[in-house]
């Protein structure tokens, strides 16, 4: 999708008009009509497909680059399945269940959503997964928040921005190794570059989380303990049962495949479920598909815990498939394209440049949807900009992740928004006013960028070696 020619060469305004069209539509049909992600992408590909018919475009050129625009994002969709299969595992096996009972006891109404978000930091950090965290701690976090009667909105705002605070600093996590080695800087130069943004986020994430939201109120400990209760009684609260978690944590800090670890977890945690629960083989094929569904405990535990299964990532693999094919068709026709060397003409300063930089990696979000995207077409087109600029290329990854990486989760048709409203059951559009901490990010590249702070120059003898 990268490296091919489009087959239209386009104006800057009709690639706007074109992309701003585009936008419109799938942003109109999903705020006022309320239509799930799938018909609104579909209602964009057929405009741009028309749109290409009607500029000379072969239409099975399209459809090829389309096919090939998703055959390049599969990995992603075959993450998803193991996914589903993961939490299905850590919900039979007691681990998600177990996780959710220690927390009753151990984290007060008054800071619960902050306990949200910081202890989705450290696990973030620990396996360098976004999505993973939220599917597992976020989970447990949301099925908390029912029990003290906190706004869910809020908790999946907090579960959100510490899981990409996590995701963003963690050396294990893809998206960091993806934008450090797309300019060229050590990855571990880029995390502690990235901290001069990420700190003031996180520190006022924080106090937004304590002192910006409605309070936790403490009177509703009695339907804590209730929960906490009917929790234990359900016979899937057991020590041993946080087992997955550490396998979890250990594989990922020894750098295991995210595939390989999930699959290592998932066996432990089906390994667990059979010393506590007598299960056939169907039966477990049943819950590993649709999802863990638990007979015998009440309607309340029933709700909190029956989630999973790789039935439930159809609607996010699907959308998926459908945001790749929209970034495919919008490179084949040149509105990408366009807009992208449109951009490189105006850069004269470093404040300009990492505005562009910036709103290049909200823009393909935006557009396309896609994470990884957003970091390598920014990065591959600033680079030169950045070296004759005399600006580090560190300065050029931080913002990539300021605005690529954790921007990502607050569109809703885009890749991470999708699985998460799926996973927490919250619209991005319900939480996107909390997650504090991924538009702190972006406001502080961007103010960085203008005043000049924190951004660090080429050494003069350096500097004909990085053009």
């Amino acid at each position: 999708m990268l490296s091919k020619q489009p087959l239209l060469n386009i104006s800057l305004s009709e690639a706007l008009i074109v992309a701003v069209s585009a936008i419109a539509i799938m942003g109109y049909t999903i705020i006022s009509f309320e239509w799930v992600p799938h018909l609104s992408i579909l209602l964009a590909l057929v405009a741009l497909l028309l749109y290409g018919l009607l500029r000379g475009a072969k239409w099975g050129d399209m459809i090829k680059r389309m096919a090939a625009a998703v055959e390049q994002g599969m990995g992603a969709v075959y993450l998803f399945f193991f996914i589903g299969l993961l939490v299905a595992a850590m919900m039979m096996s007691g681990a998600i269940p177990t996780l959710m009972y220690y927390g009753f006891g151990l984290i007060s109404p008054e800071y619960f959503y902050l306990s949200a978000f910081l202890l989705c930091g450290v696990i973030g950090i620990s396996i360098g997964s976004s999505l993973t965290t939220c599917a597992t701690i976020g989970v447990a976090f949301m099925g908390m928040s029912s029990a003290f009667h906190a706004v869910p909105a809020i908790t999946a705002g907090a579960v959100v921005s510490g899981a990409f605070f996590g995701d963003k600093m963690s050396p294990l996590s893809d998206t960091t190794g993806i934008a450090a080695s797309t300019v060229g800087v050590d990855l571990f130069e880029h995390i502690k570059n990235m901290s001069y943004t990420t700190i003031p986020a996180l520190l006022l994430t924080a106090a937004a989380l304590v002192w910006a939201v409605p309070d936790v109120v403490s009177g509703s400990l009695n339907s804590v303990q209730k929960l906490s209760g009917e929790l234990q009684a359900s016979g899937l609260v057991h020590g041993y049962a946080l087992l997955p978690f550490a396998v979890l944590v250990v594989l990922a800090l020894f750098k295991v495949d995210a595939i390989l670890t999930m699959l290592a977890t998932i066996a432990v945690s089906i390994a667990i479920t059979f010393t506590h629960t007598p299960l056939s083989a169907g039966q477990l094929g049943g819950w590993l598909f649709a999802g863990f569904k638990p007979e015998h405990v009440g309607e309340g535990i029933a709700k909190l815990v029956s989630r999973g299964g790789l039935e439930s990532m159809f609607f996010t693999q699907t959308v998926v498939m459908l945001a790749l094919s929209l970034g495919g068709l919008l490179f084949a026709l040149g509105i990408v394209p366009a807009l992208l060397d449109a951009m490189r003409r105006f850069l004269t300063n470093a404040g300009r440049a990492t505005f562009c930089v910036a709103m290049t990696s909200v823009g393909v979000n935006i557009l396309i949807g896609e994470q990884y995207l957003s970091i390598l077409l920014a990065g591959e087109t600033f680079k030169p900009v950045y070296a004759k600029l005399g600006l580090h290329p560190r300065n050029l990854s931080r913002t990539l992740e300021d605005a690529g990486t954790v921007i990502n989760p607050l569109v809703p048709w885009s890749v991470c928004g999708v699985f998460i409203a799926k996973v927490l059951g919250v619209s991005v559009l319900s939480y996107l006013p909390y997650a504090f901490f991924c538009y702190l990010c972006l406001i502080l590249t961007v103010l960085f960028g203008f005043t000049g702070f924190t951004l660090s120059k080429v050494e003069t003898e350096q500097k004909p070696a990085q053009q």
